[in-house]
């Protein structure tokens, strides 16, 4: 890989090389990060280039990622999702402009799989034939499906709280399937014991450094996206913290190759009943467990295995924190509803953040903002409902249909 120099722990600095199956560091068991050379991407791909480029799909950034030239792809299609500017929502929301990055639209409908595609490339990379990992339910789900679709045995540990569209999902696509009657940090540690003593190759977020890299392609498709002129914030809803950490390294990266000419703030939203990082951030001291009290089943982790980078992307970006209630949760689904977006409630948290970053005047109302969509809503019918609300129900009768309408201000 000329693209890259090698794997780096964020804790010690000490450099590895970047085999397909490194995870922490060897020397400390801190977490990497993939270095690039960025004289040698700008020698090899220009915004140009890019643009006119076929492939509709996150491998339109081979440069930026570390996979091998001669290295298959994937059989599903994972990336490219639509990018939608919300005029009405941005009005109602009291900010100059907002952006939707609709990641719902995903072969398994969340912004994991483009780290479960990374997951599989690097797998035969490293000649693995079983991948594993533990996971809220949608890096499950991701893993799941694009590891079926190459060919690779999965097996996946989820807690028993898991949406039943998710593990639904799991099954559907042949996964062994494991519901562990605990939190997420007691699946996680079961999860890593069974990949220590079976040796598979290992799909968690925040022990394998290239997930980071393939999520970080969503910032590379929302810069691209808009031409290449960023928004002042992006808002991101955080878990575990690996997707804000890879979405603040696309931009970066993209950065420092030239291809954009200033960062845009981070926004970092989480579930008040469950906001470990963010409330590190707020109070200026390390973070500390929490209970998972929050119905946004994908951010609902009280002890975030990826602290060290979300923590650094919020304060390296300038960026904001804002936790969010069950109840606004549920409420900017409703609003994203309106542009037509169905998302799931750790996806619509996002846009929970942005209307309550205004109101508490975290952000000015001139301000341009991206928010990332991170599931479909399809992942979570139960919490839909509770959203939206039920349908009318009454027997075929007209009289019966006009008596509902009145109560309920339909048509006269």
């Amino acid at each position: 890989m000329k693209n890259v120099i090698s794997a780096v722990c964020v804790s010690c600095g000490a450099e590895h090389e970047a085999l397909p199956g490194i995870t922490t560091c060897r020397k400390c068991g801190g977490i990497l990060d993939i270095k690039y050379d960025y004289t040698y991407i700008r020698s090899q791909l220009t915004r140009k280039q890019l643009e006119e480029r076929r492939e509709n799909s996150m491998w339109r950034y081979r440069e930026f990622l570390p996979v091998e030239g001669t290295g298959s792809r994937p059989k599903l299609r994972v990336g490219w999702s639509p990018f939608y500017e919300a005029k009405a929502l941005a009005e109602r929301l009291g900010v100059a402009k907002l952006y939707i990055k609709d990641d719902g639209v995903n072969p398994t409908a969340s912004l994991k799989d483009r780290a479960s595609a990374m997951a599989v490339v690097k797998a035969e990379e490293a000649g693995a034939d079983t991948i594993a990992c533990s996971s809220t339910g949608n890096a499950a789900s991701s893993l799941a499906g694009n590891a079926a679709a190459a060919g690779f045995s999965t097996y996946i540990f989820v807690p028993e709280r898991a949406p039943k569209g998710k593990v639904a999902q799991l099954m559907m696509f042949g996964a062994h399937v494991i519901s562990v009657q605990g939190s997420y940090e007691d699946t996680f540690r079961l999860s890593a014991e069974a990949i220590d003593r079976w040796g598979w190759y290992n799909r968690n977020a925040a022990i394998n450094p290239y997930l980071m890299e393939g999520k970080k392609t969503v910032s590379l498709e929302i810069a691209e996206q808009l031409h290449w002129q960023m928004t002042d914030y992006v808002a991101v809803s955080v878990g575990d913290g690996c997707t804000i950490g890879g979405v603040f390294k696309g931009f970066k990266d993209l950065y420092e190759a030239g291809f954009i000419d200033r960062l845009p703030r981070l926004i970092s939203v989480q579930a008040e009943g469950c906001c470990p990082l963010n409330r590190a951030v707020a109070e200026g001291r390390p973070w500390e467990p929490m209970e998972e009290n929050t119905l946004a089943d994908s951010i609902a982790v009280g002890v975030p295995r990826n602290p060290d980078k979300a923590l650094n992307a919020i304060r390296e970006s300038n960026g904001v924190v804002v936790n969010v209630s069950d109840d606004e949760i549920l409420a900017a689904m409703r609003l994203l509803g309106t542009c037509g977006v169905f998302a799931e409630p750790a996806g619509a948290a996002g846009t929970a953040g942005v209307k309550k970053a205004v109101e508490q005047g975290l952000i000015p109302a001139d301000a341009t903002v991206t928010s990332i969509v991170t599931g479909s809503g399809l992942k979570d019918v139960a919490n839909a409902i509770k959203a939206a609300g039920e349908p009318i129900a009454i027997p075929p009768q007209m009289d019966l249909l006009l008596e509902a309408f009145r109560k309920t201000g339909g048509p006269r």
